[in-house]
């Protein structure tokens, strides 16, 4: 058997503190720690190199919490479509009104970019700021429309924004008009 190549490695404090809580939480040596550590990125490095490394946090933390789930996109817009036709659709965009409510107190200290991105990240649609205050919303699909347009005017509605939107064949124009009083102090 070869002998294993060796290598010296030097690292600032923060990183010595997270390479020791690890390798005390995972019961690894040194070497099997750099070495998982290695096969980790090497495998999953496409993730760091492709996708904004916030929303990479944020999906784990949607999820982590159990307040989000993952649904193939069919899926979804079935549902979606099938709310369309059925005859108690108005009892749903009721039901619905109270959740976006809910969403409008959790995210109330938030500016709109980031509500905007964590909406994004949901698939829900391509986000693209055209100006300060004013984006364009590009929906996977247009069945998505009237629920993305409320789900938006709904939550940040209720957060104090007065926002503007406007509806073009697959996409959304969202326009910023004013900000909540609290936030212009």
């Amino acid at each position: 058997m070869k002998a294993p190549w060796r290598i010296t490695i030097a690292m600032d404090e923060d990183t010595y503190k997270l390479f020791k809580k690890m390798q005390e939480e995972l019961g690894l040596s040194q070497s099997e720690l750099m070495r998982e550590a290695l096969k980790f990125y090497g495998k999953h490095k496409t993730l760091f190199e492709t996708i904004e490394d916030k929303k990479v946090y944020t999906h784990a933390e949607m999820l982590r919490l159990g307040e989000h789930v993952i649904m193939d996109i069919d899926h979804w817009l079935l549902f979606s479509k099938f709310i369309e036709s059925h005859p108690e659709q108005d009892k749903f965009w009721e039901l619905n009104k109270a959740i976006c409510e809910a969403h409008a107190e959790q995210f109330k200290f938030y500016p709109v970019e980031q509500v905007l991105k964590r909406l994004e990240a949901c698939n829900f649609y391509t986000l693209n700021q055209v100006v300060k205050n004013e984006y364009t919303l590009v929906l996977n699909s247009d069945v998505l429309k009237k629920f993305v347009k409320t789900l938006l005017k709904e939550t940040l509605g209720g957060m104090g924004y007065h926002v503007e939107i406007k509806e073009d064949l697959a996409k959304l124009r969202l326009k910023v008009l004013g900000e909540p009083r609290e936030r212009l102090r």
